[in-house]
């Protein structure tokens, strides 16, 4: 069965229209018509003038009536050079965040297709985000913490951030297509992309898995798509192109535009291109020397396609790139851009419509490269129609013009929905002061918004189909900041230690805002907190409350008769973890602080201490009998009362000491601490110290042998 199909490629310069025939899996080309606009009334692929598009449109529609019938429907393309490409860069803060998440990574790729969107309106107040549609985007790359990374799925660090190259088409540009359809009577029954259109029939989908460049070289502009990983990747335009060329030719040779435009186009088919220029000299130029003061040009031509294919391809070239549109045509251009692009020369080639698959033509239409668009157009109309469809997001219908396939990202995208409502808003951070430093206490990360598709689960990526009902539960924002002082002390605040045996906690000295505070105090905005940390022995034993052991550490000293007296013997002793030590020791974590004190003396024990006697006491034998003699010799005073032997005698404590019965020990005394008596009918008798002649009033020691013999 045969079908025909009407296909009208509207250029910047001309209107192609073209007759295909359907059979079966081929196509044949009937007829093919150009008409030059006779104004200006396209400007980079825009319907400026609809009036005069129509018109132009009407002429060749009616002139292939002639020949081949009624034509109602026809199949356009959005010209290439439309086409707005930007490139965008977000930055997340991903502190505190769980793991990266599939879903995370999504929704941080439409945030950035969204500033792109964003960075292409934001000089034009006029217009708003859905005034275009996006048609494809690539990923420049991931970085995470600053560190460029293939993909952030299962990353965790502190900042994530992504740059995008995403592609747009205004709107206007289909609306106006579809005004100068309508006033020429034709139904707009598909509607593609030029370089689709030309993707369609020279790369089939079973290259695209391959990185290739297409690029249509028109009058005005050069066109560019990437294919990868199965679909387009990546659209781009520079406005250099054949006119370039024709350009540089009139100045080198001082020749009108149009006959500049013919002597171009004559030199891949003569060897001498004859020429008249504006003073109406003749002359016959070799064909080598004309692509020699064309090589500028060229150079220029080639390098600012392949500046455009690095910037659309993350910087690398394509494995290949495929040239269309007449400038292709362009002496040298596919073997300078393959230098350019450090590519063998045989991966630059130049494609005419002898490259489509399953094609034939009438004998009078030419093999040329600028009739692979309109051809593509015509097919891909067919094959791959592109058409509008219509979904429901969040109750509000939206319509899409599907020029891929179209994900729920695209539907967001075209419904105005911002990529912040994805989540919810971080909490407010609290702010305080910690010793004088600012602390920023972050809240709490948003949670991600649901994403429902047709009522189940879905996410960004997922694909959509026309009535398909979209909803966004929007995500839930974060908590403020919140901190007790607690939270704000590190480790080493806080110190465990054993004292006397007992472990205690060693806490700082918190003041909020000039009040003393406990650590679980929780905290305002604009606090300002100090903490004094127990450092020294000294200062942890006022931390556990024990300063009354401070008083124990005193060194011990008393005053007699005011004299003072230092008694290291009676002074307590420090110890940390065995050693001893002083209050000035810095005290760790788990340090044993042990105290050592012998408790204030009795007045007998001072004595000792202080070698003196309250009590002159020796023991002597008398008649063979032991005899022990005793008197006091010091009298004690303390705030005027007599103090005796088991009397406490603090610290620093003020004694008046005085000595009695200071005079020494005779024979004779003997006598009171004896009950021994002198007998009665005594004769005469001797008296023995020690076996020696004594007398009663003779010194006497301690151990001394006493006896009294008689006869």
């Amino acid at each position: 069965m045969t079908s025909k199909l009407f296909a009208l490629d509207i250029g910047t310069r001309s209107v192609v229209g073209i007759i295909l025939e359907e059979h079966g899996d081929s196509f044949h080309v009937v007829d093919i018509l150009v008409e030059e606009h006779k104004e200006r009334a396209m400007v980079d692929g825009q319907i400026h003038n609809v009036l005069k598009v129509a018109e132009i449109i009407q002429s060749v529609k009616e002139k292939l009536e002639q020949k081949h019938g009624k034509l109602e429907k026809v199949s356009v393309a959005a010209a290439g050079r439309a086409l707005k490409t930007e490139q965008a860069e977000v930055i997340m803060d991903i502190k505190n965040r769980p793991i990266f998440s599939e879903d995370d990574m999504n929704r941080l790729e439409l945030s950035a297709v969204q500033k792109a969107q964003s960075n292409l309106i934001q000089n034009d107040t006029d217009k708003h985000t859905n005034h275009y549609y996006c048609v494809g985007y690539s990923v420049v790359y991931y970085r995470l913490d600053g560190e460029e990374i293939g993909s952030l799925v299962d990353q965790q660090g502190n900042e994530a951030s992504i740059e995008v190259i995403a592609t747009f088409l205004p709107r206007v540009v289909v609306e106006s297509l579809l005004s100068a359809l309508k006033r020429a009577n034709l139904e707009m029954e598909a509607l593609t992309l030029e370089p689709i259109a030309a993707i369609n029939v020279l790369i089939p989908p079973s290259m695209r898995r391959l990185n290739v460049a297409l690029v249509d070289i028109g009058a005005g502009t050069s066109d560019i798509a990437i294919t990868d990983l199965g679909t387009v990747v990546a659209y781009g335009m520079v406005a250099t192109a054949g006119d370039e060329i024709t350009e540089a030719l009139s100045d080198h040779y001082l020749l009108d535009f149009p006959l500049a435009e013919e002597a171009k186009r004559r030199i891949n088919t003569e060897d001498s291109i004859q020429i008249q220029d504006i003073l109406g000299f003749q002359q016959d130029i070799p064909k080598e020397e004309v692509i020699e003061s064309l090589k500028p040009a060229i150079d220029v031509l080639a390098s600012s396609i392949s500046s455009e294919i690095l910037r659309l391809n993350n910087s690398k070239p394509t494995k290949a790139v495929m040239l269309v549109g007449g400038g292709s045509l362009t002496p040298n251009l596919p073997s300078i851009l393959a230098e350019k692009l450090n590519l063998p020369a045989n991966r630059v080639a130049v494609r005419g419509i002898d490259a489509i698959q399953n094609l034939t033509k009438a004998e009078h239409i030419p093999i040329t490269p600028e009739l692979v668009t309109p051809i593509g157009i015509a097919i891909a109309a067919k094959r791959a129609p592109i058409q509008y469809m219509s979904v429901q997001v969040n109750n509000q219908i939206v319509r899409l013009f599907e020029l891929k396939e179209m994900t729920i990202a695209d539907a967001f995208l075209a419904a105005n929905i911002s990529a912040r409502k994805l989540y919810g808003k971080p909490g407010a951070a609290l702010t305080v002061q910690v010793n004088g430093q600012i602390i920023h206490i972050p809240g709490e990360h948003g949670k991600p918004a649901v994403i429902q598709l047709n009522g189940i689960e879905a996410n960004t990526k997922s694909l959509i189909q026309n009535n398909d009902k979209v909803e966004l539960l929007e995500g839930i924002d974060g908590k403020e900041g919140f901190a007790t002082v607690r939270d704000l002390l590190d480790d080493a605040t806080i110190k465990s230690i054993t004292f006397q045996g007992v472990m205690y906690i060693v806490e700082p000295t918190v003041k909020l805002n000039g009040q003393k505070v406990s650590l679980d105090t929780e905290l305002q905005e604009n606090d300002k907190i100090t903490v004094e940390t127990p450092q020294t022995i000294e200062q942890v034993m006022y931390a556990i409350h024990k300063e009354n052991f401070l008083t124990q550490l005193q060194p011990y000293t008393v005053t007699i008769n005011n004299k003072n007296h230092f008694i290291p013997t009676l002074s307590a002793r420090l110890f940390l973890n065995g050693s001893p030590a002083k209050l000035s020791y810095p005290v760790q974590e788990n340090d044993i602080i042990q105290l050592e004190t012998s408790g204030s003396p009795t007045l007998e024990q001072l004595t000792h201490q202080l070698d003196k006697k309250l009590v002159d006491q020796i023991n002597v034998v008398f008649q063979n009998n032991p005899v022990e003699l005793s008197k006091e010799c010091a009298i004690v005073h303390k705030d005027n009362v007599q103090l005796n032997s088991n009397d406490i005698i603090p610290n620093e404590s003020n004694i008046q000491w005085q000595e009695v019965n200071s005079t020494p020990w005779i024979f004779q005394d003997v006598f009171r601490f004896t009950e021994w008596n002198m007998p009665t009918q005594a004769g005469s008798f001797q008296i023995l110290k020690n076996g020696e002649p004594s007398r009663f009033d003779e010194e006497i020691f301690g151990g001394d042998q006493l006896e009294i013999v008689f006869g």
